[in-house]
């Protein structure tokens, strides 16, 4: 497997940064922790992690423009720009909870072409770029087979940082829990995208997410062969934030159920 330079240079900023992000982990009760919204934190770990990360990005490639969870933008109108999530997660770092990871991904011309998503407590890099494929530690991965809701293992998260949309999100929830296998809240959107990637999931929906949730996830779905889309089924999940990711099959299950709980109006 040969990674363009691109991506060796988010892999090599994910590492590094995952190596300060284990240690800030193992010390977090030294942590300045700030409360940016409602059910909404930021930490100075999230702080230096992002920074590690622009730090080794800026030095390979400076012209290129960010976008970053905790830094704003940089540069703006620029063809490539990094989109960063320095700790996707943060609610489990901050409480001890081994389930994080560092998202990275790069556009051109507003399309994503390259995403690396780096959980560092278990060591597991997902990575892909655009017609390569996508890879968890160096052996390619592919989303599951599973084309029956009563057989699916499905992945979601609360809509917990606007109460507001509690009640739709719950009846596309109830819709799906009374069918299928299981669902998870695991806490992390980047890790359970890429678990979508790797068939660990069957699918996955969520509401209201941010660009850095989901950059990498967009193009590590897409090169294991599944569909993600928003909740009516078009490509404006980036800009909505409304998530669908899954196989194909179960893609347009989920994409039904969307539509019969009315969540597709939101």
């Amino acid at each position: 497997m040969n990674h363009s330079p691109f991506l060796n240079v988010m892999t090599n900023a994910a590492y590094r940064a995952g190596r300060k992000a284990r240690n800030l982990f193992e010390n977090r009760h030294r942590l300045e922790i700030i409360e940016k919204g409602p059910n909404d934190f930021v930490s100075s770990a999230d702080v230096e992690v992002e920074q590690e990360i622009i730090y080794h990005l800026k030095k390979a490639h400076p012209t290129f423009g960010i976008k970053a969870e905790e830094g704003g933008n940089y540069g703006k109108d620029k063809p490539h720009n990094w989109i960063i999530d320095p700790i996707d997660g943060t609610s489990n770092f901050l409480q001890g909870i081994p389930h994080f990871a560092l998202s990275v991904a790069l556009t051109y011309e507003e399309e994503v072409i390259a995403g690396v998503v780096y959980n560092p407590i278990m060591d597991e890099i997902f990575t892909a770029e655009r017609g390569r494929g996508a890879f968890c530690n160096k052996h390619r991965i592919r989303v599951s087979q599973t084309g029956l809701l009563k057989e699916a293992i499905l992945g979601t998260g609360f809509p917990h940082r606007n109460k507001k949309l509690l009640s739709p999100y719950m009846k596309s929830f109830e819709s799906l829990f009374t069918e299928c296998r299981g669902v998870r809240r695991a806490g992390s959107a980047a890790l359970d995208l890429a678990y979508v990637a790797a068939g660990r999931f069957d699918g996955f929906w969520e509401m209201r997410l941010s660009p850095w949730d989901i950059a990498a996830g967009v193009i590590l779905v897409h090169e294991a062969g599944g569909y993600m889309t928003d909740f009516i089924g078009e490509k404006k999940h980036m800009q909505n934030g409304n998530v669908v990711a899954a196989n194909p099959k179960m893609h347009r299950i989920l994409l039904d159920h969307m539509r019969d709980s009315g969540l597709d109006q939101y």
